[in-house]
């Protein structure tokens, strides 16, 4: 690119948007600069999948998305789908496996460490020359017409265009903040209220007593929906019980849409029709215990909570024959209709990204710059923009960065 067409870049936040924005930016021949007040590059990135990277979904579309715009997403996502992150993957010889096939989950997962994935997007950024400010605060943000200015250590240092890509407020011993919301503010964006997602929830009382005896219990595929909610949200997945209340796949996907003082209902059977399935035992084996028939379907540790929980002292010891319809009722909905109302979740410490944020409304979504202030952009998390379990947000920062910087 000739000279004179060379602009001076800032991007605000080396986590997976702007490291993939800074290296498009710097394609194009732009002069790039990444900053990031943490020591090292995609810290959540590193802790992500379990320290493998869920690095994206291969499924992904806009439906696996929570906004106020729904339609925002959409042209991005196209322009950048999972197969193009995945061709860079396998360019970089990063080997990688999908959790569940057998479910058809879509979720890529890097057969080795996390770091694969940040070491293949600097080795991106270093080849094309984007310069890394590392360890680097910023103080400020400002226009000096026709410039951007950034303030560090107190003294100022002026961009053609800046790039806000610092994520929301979770997981804050990584680093986060709500500096991009902040920036925003600044400028006269609206910021949709931010709140945990992907999250833990947690209880009191009765169900707090019965998750926290249960610590580390799993159970496979259970349903999830939100009864308050008109709206039919649902998930199936995996649920774990804690010592502060329920986690798991299908905990956290529920929890981007749970609101304080909602009920949530859980079916741990989906996929059975248990009054039939214990009906045919009462008349082939009548002398079976309950409990025993249940353990065939639910860990022995459940089981014998659930019945401390919500049957009589001596019903353990009762053979099937012995059980009316109706007590078998009683037992059926606490396992297929168990309905419970969440105190709260484990808040920003334990959520895996943010809902809410900045207003897309006022955002470009083909070059993601701010329609209030020329030369400012706002990429990734930080958005109004919020993703599914299972590598969709991921997929959302490869594709916000790569738009926004092939743009630049």
């Amino acid at each position: 690119m000739p000279k004179n067409n060379t602009l001076k870049i800032a991007i605000i936040g080396a986590g997976a948007a702007g490291l993939m924005c800074a290296i498009e930016a710097s394609k194009k021949g732009h002069d790039v600069s990444l900053y990031d007040h943490a020591e090292k590059a995609g810290e959540k990135i590193r802790i992500s999948g379990g320290g493998r990277c869920n690095f994206t979904n291969k499924d992904c579309t806009h439906e696996n998305f929570i906004s106020n715009n729904k339609h925002f997403c959409k042209s991005p996502l196209s322009r950048y789908p999972a197969e193009n992150f995945i061709s860079l993957v396998e360019n970089h010889q990063i080997s990688y496996h999908e959790k569940h096939p057998e479910r058809k989950t879509g979720q890529l997962f890097c057969d080795g460490r996390s770091q694969e994935i940040i070491d293949m997007l600097i080795h991106e950024c270093q080849s094309n020359n984007v310069q890394f400010y590392l360890n680097t605060a910023i103080d400020e943000v400002n226009q000096s017409d026709p410039k951007m200015t950034l303030t560090i250590k107190g003294k100022n240092y002026e961009f053609d265009k800046v790039v806000i890509a610092t994520g929301g407020p979770s997981i804050p011993k990584m680093g986060a903040s709500d500096f991009g919301y902040r920036i925003a503010r600044q400028f006269g964006h609206e910021i949709i209220t931010p709140e945990p997602a992907l999250v833990p929830l947690t209880f009191t009382d009765d169900t707090l007593n019965f998750t926290k005896n249960l610590s580390g219990v799993s159970i496979d595929s259970v349903l999830i929906r939100n009864k308050t909610n008109q709206k039919t949200t649902q998930f199936k997945d995996d649920l774990l019980f804690t010592h502060r209340g329920l986690s798991g796949p299908a905990i956290l996907q529920i929890s981007s849409y749970w609101n304080a003082g909602e009920i949530l209902e859980i079916n741990l059977l989906p996929d059975i029709d248990l009054m039939a399935a214990l009906k045919q035992v009462k008349s082939e084996n009548p002398k079976m215990k309950l409990p025993k028939i249940l353990t065939r379907y639910l860990p022995a540790r459940f089981v014998d909570a659930l019945f401390d929980r919500v049957m009589d002292e001596n019903d353990k010891q009762k053979n099937i024959a012995d059980y009316s319809d109706k007590k078998l009722q009683i037992l059926i909905d606490n396992i297929q209709a168990w309905s419970i109302k969440p105190n709260g979740t484990e808040g920003y410490r334990k959520a895996e990204v943010t809902r809410g944020g900045i207003n897309t409304n006022d955002i470009d979504n083909k070059t993601f710059e701010s329609k209030k202030q020329q030369g400012l952009y706002f990429i990734g998390e930080v958005l109004d923009v919020t993703g599914h379990l299972g590598g969709h947000n991921f997929q959302w920062a490869w594709a916000s960065g790569f738009c926004c910087g092939s743009e630049l």
